[in-house]
């Protein structure tokens, strides 16, 4: 068989589509369906404009929490824990038992952690000057 090699920052939705499909044709014969679905929790004023929210999605009995962010005029009034909350409320209504979160803000650290999640892994210099920090919780579905 030849082969090319191609490198591309602009891949075509189709390719990546294709990769997809096969890689989650190959997981689902190694491990079993992921029965994977997308979560998000989203926080609108008064106007319907959003000003906080979080999207992820649940997989393999975990949750995934892939972006938290809060609006400014909103931080340090517990937006970040009661949106984790209830995400995390689906995602034991969904049947998983875990949950996990990543982040390179020491600040982020410290209100995740407030949250009940535990840091389980870093990486240093990513970015340069800082390390990504990987946590994860136990959920409860008391």
């Amino acid at each position: 068989m030849n082969t090319t090699f191609e490198t591309t920052a602009d891949p075509m939705p189709e390719d990546l589509a294709f990769l997809s499909r096969q890689l989650t044709a190959f997981n689902d014969a190694d491990v079993g369906a992921s029965e994977r679905k997308a979560l998000a929790v989203f926080v609108r004023d008064e106007a319907g404009a959003m000003v906080a929210g979080i999207s992820g999605y649940t997989a393999w009995g975990w949750l995934y929490v892939q972006w938290l962010w809060v609006d400014e005029r909103l931080r340090g009034r517990q937006m970040a824990g009661r949106m984790l909350d209830a995400a995390e409320q689906e995602a034991v209504a969904r049947g998983c038992g875990n949950a996990w979160i990543d982040t390179f803000s020491p600040l982020a650290a410290k209100v995740y952690q407030r949250q009940g999640y535990r840091p389980f892994g870093s990486l240093a210099d990513f970015p340069v000057g800082r390390s990504r920090i990987f946590l994860q919780k136990k959920l409860s579905s008391a």
